[in-house]
């Protein structure tokens, strides 16, 4: 049809013309438009996913968005607020020994399921699926360093296993650190972090507090120094045991410490607890520990100590 023609349109019974909606161009043909393409929605949310993940971390205690590269260069600090976040015991342990000086004991030590425990996922099933997660084989890694000029026997938790509570193995791994820094002439330092005794191994998990306390026992009658640092958090058996026993007992700044949650505790009181109750600093303030050190300045402060230490036992 010819673009000039004229569209006929009746309306109750009387003939309107009114013009052709496409209007005329030169040459008598009709003209174009290029359309606008539609938005596609799909393909807009799969935008927003090319931002390549783990590049950013949230503090939540600022909320600052700190660069991840930032963060592991500060020992998972955050820089503007200096809240710690959760290390690795791996980690850990490299920023406070010299360097390629860490020689672990008892690597190949894992648990095993001794009581056939079931529930929700089995006992068993839960540590292959952890092993194959990490480089752990349990919630604890042990061994021999420097620190400064001085050899210590080193122990670290690492609450990405199982929450770091204590089985048989972790009591057993403590125990021979114990035992060998003892034979060696050697400080202890035990960095715990944990919720407690595993309940996976009952009574078994129990016995460990017994086992450990007795063989800080038998190193202290040699006047040798341990030392305890507890982390956030640091709960339950391991607090009721070898980590309240250290001779000098220090911090990470608000970590949160005690035997029960406070949940628990003001559930089974009934009473209003003080503000900031099981932190760090409400301890120091109350006797319980020692110090308060930041993770950045702790490997300076534990060589500070063990000269200390180490004048007054010559």
């Amino acid at each position: 049809m010819d673009t000039t023609s004229f569209l006929k349109k009746t309306i109750s019974g009387v003939t309107q013309v009114e013009p052709a909606l496409t209007p005329p161009t030169a040459g008598g043909a009709q003209a174009t438009f290029a359309k606008k393409p539609k938005l596609d929605s799909a393909k807009s949310k799969t935008r927003k996913r090319e931002i390549p993940e783990g590049l950013w971390t949230k503090c939540p205690s600022c909320a600052s968005m700190i660069f991840d590269k930032e963060l592991d260069e500060n020992l998972q600090v955050c820089p503007k607020c200096e809240h710690h976040f959760p290390i690795g015991s791996r980690e850990r342990i490299h920023s406070l020994v010299e360097t390629c000086s860490f020689e672990e004991m008892d690597a190949e030590m894992a648990s095993v399921d001794v009581l056939g425990f079931k529930g929700v996922a089995t006992y068993k099933s839960k540590l292959d699926a952890l092993k194959k997660k990490s480089t752990l084989k349990d919630a604890v890694v042990t061994g021999i360093g420097k620190m400064g000029a001085h050899t210590v026997a080193l122990g670290v938790m690492d609450f990405n296993f199982l929450g770091g509570s204590m089985g048989s193995v972790v009591g057993e791994k403590l125990t021979r650190l114990i035992e060998r820094g003892t034979e060696g002439g050697w400080p202890v330092i035990i960095i715990s972090t944990s919720g407690g005794a595993r309940m996976y191994e009952g009574m078994f998990s129990l016995m460990q507090m017994a086992k450990t306390s007795a063989a800080l026992a038998y190193h202290a009658q040699r006047k040798l120094p341990y030392i305890s640092i507890l982390v956030n958090p640091d709960y339950a058996g391991v607090m009721a045991s070898y980590a309240s026993l250290g001779d000098l007992i220090l911090a990470e700044p608000k970590a949160m410490i005690g035997f029960a949650g406070p949940r628990v505790i003001k559930d089974t009181t009934q009473a209003e607890l003080p503000p900031g109750f099981q932190t760090s600093e409400f301890l120091l303030d109350h006797g319980l520990i020692d110090a308060i050190v930041p993770r950045k300045e702790m490997k300076a402060q534990l060589v500070k100590y063990l000269d200390y230490l180490a004048s007054g036992k010559k």
